[in-house]
């Protein structure tokens, strides 16, 4: 078995036994995107905390 479906089947199984199929998906979309960032942070390409404030502080001005 793959690395990738292993690590998939395990965590479905680490579920609780009502999980929906929905909320299969969502584990797995939310993993997806966590593995995503984790790869751009090591790349290099994250942005430094002073660089979000300023983006976040555009949204936060009422």
């Amino acid at each position: 078995m793959s690395a990738l479906k292993e690590s998939v089947v395990n965590m479905v199984k680490g579920l609780p036994e009502n999980v929906t199929l929905d909320e299969i998906m969502a584990e797995i979309y939310f993993k997806t995107q966590i593995d995503a960032g984790l790869k751009e942070l090591d790349e290099g390409r994250g942005l430094s905390h002073e660089e979000v404030q300023k983006r976040m502080s555009r949204w936060l001005i009422a």
